[in-house]
């Protein structure tokens, strides 16, 4: 049964990467009839590509453990990505010209070459828009039960980060210094840290040491941290000032007033380590339940369980938006929110009285290719608010 599971994985997998090569194929180079020394031209670098790419992922994540030729392969996957996708609706614009009479093989030619110029253009402002210093979005939230001492409190967000085979240090640096400027009291980062062990990956997240918060700073896991040392990452930041929520909670205060500020484990951990996976009960344990709780979760699906401890408000990140349109479309059949704050458990989005409101960030990084297309990156400024 598990050969069986296996052989079936890399069917599916082969088809996929099949089908990601043959439809632009089609679309640049078979479908126009080039003449031949065009034709033969885009067949080849193609063809290159298709056989490139799995063997530079695997020399990434293989047993050398290439950096270089991860970040190779997961732009070339990227760009690959975005010109299947502008390749099918090229085809589906195709067919509206067909329907208005324009023949064969001027029709596909215009097709190829405006598919091209749109996938180039949105790869290359992907490309900057996924190494930039992300935009800062500011949002004020009102909090049910909050006192008027914390009125006004300012909780910075940063998620995603995901340091990896391309050296961010520098990124990283200018990322700390635009929270700075925030003047936050809280800061937080809701996981997926980064993509690797804490021996190749820190010095890419040192200058997060950098980043000051009054009140605290604090973090929690996230799925891609069970995939290499989360507990080591836990400590590591534990080391460099950032409180780790592992199944806990912290109190601030201010003005005579108190906020619960709790965090829990991303599902993943819970097959992969023990004493891992999220255990809401846990981190609330001890805490007075006349207190507001702002709750620090990876993934917006585990916001049914804060609906159920009456959670004022989460915190998540995972989604990145979709990152890569239209990428968005899948991430949606699994998340119950792509971005942006919305309420669950209540009256719906204009109720204001009951229910947990979560707000899931687009992250402040980016994972696999470097890109976002339509899916801009951010960090975040909540700014909490007492109810009238």
């Amino acid at each position: 049964m598990r050969l069986f599971r296996h052989y079936r994985r890399v069917l599916l997998i082969s088809a996929i990467l099949v089908l990601l090569f043959v439809v632009p194929w089609w679309t640049l180079v078979a479908a126009p009839a080039w003449p031949t020394p065009v034709a033969v031209l885009g067949s080849v670098l193609i063809g290159l590509c298709f056989v490139g790419l799995p063997c530079l992922l695997f020399l990434g994540q293989g047993p050398r453990q290439s950096d270089a030729a991860t970040a190779v392969g997961v732009t070339l996957l990227g760009v690959t990505w975005v010109i299947f996708s502008w390749s099918v609706l090229g085809n589906l614009a195709g067919l509206g010209l067909l329907a208005a009479g324009l023949p064969d093989p001027a029709r596909s030619r215009l097709v190829a070459v405006a598919v091209l110029v749109v996938a180039m253009a949105l790869a290359g402002w992907g490309v900057f828009e996924a190494r930039r210093v992300p935009r800062v979005r500011t949002l004020d939230v009102v909090i049910p039960g909050l006192g008027a001492g914390l009125d006004g409190l300012r909780l910075a967000v940063i998620t995603d980060t995901h340091f990896g085979p391309l050296d961010r240090a520098s990124w990283s640096t200018e990322v700390a210094e635009a929270v700075n400027a925030l003047g936050p009291d809280v800061a937080c980062h809701a996981g997926d840290l980064a993509d690797g062990t804490v021996a190749r990956r820190h010095r890419q997240v040192d200058p997060l040491a950098d980043v000051r918060a009054e009140l605290g700073k604090f973090y929690i896991t996230g799925n891609h941290e069970y995939f290499g040392e989360a507990q080591a990452w836990l400590d590591y930041m534990g080391g460099i000032g950032w409180m780790p929520l592992h199944n806990r909670h912290q109190v601030v205060c201010r003005g005579g007033d108190r906020l619960v500020i709790a965090g829990i484990d991303d599902p993943t951990g819970a097959g992969r380590l023990p004493g891992h996976g999220p255990d809401l009960p846990a981190a609330l344990a001890g805490a007075d339940p006349a207190l507001p709780v702002v709750l620090l979760a990876h993934q917006p699906k585990q916001v049914a369980q804060a609906v159920e401890a009456g959670v004022a408000l989460q915190i998540s990140g995972h989604t990145h938006g979709g990152q890569i349109w239209p990428f968005h479309y899948l991430v949606r059949l699994d998340q119950p929110v792509l971005a942006g704050l919305s309420r669950h458990g209540g009256g719906g989005s204009g109720d204001t009285s009951g229910g947990t409101q979560l707000y899931t960030s687009r992250g402040t990084g980016f994972w696999g290719p470097p890109l976002r297309v339509f899916a801009p990156s951010e960090i975040t400024l909540l700014t909490l608010r007492a109810p009238s």
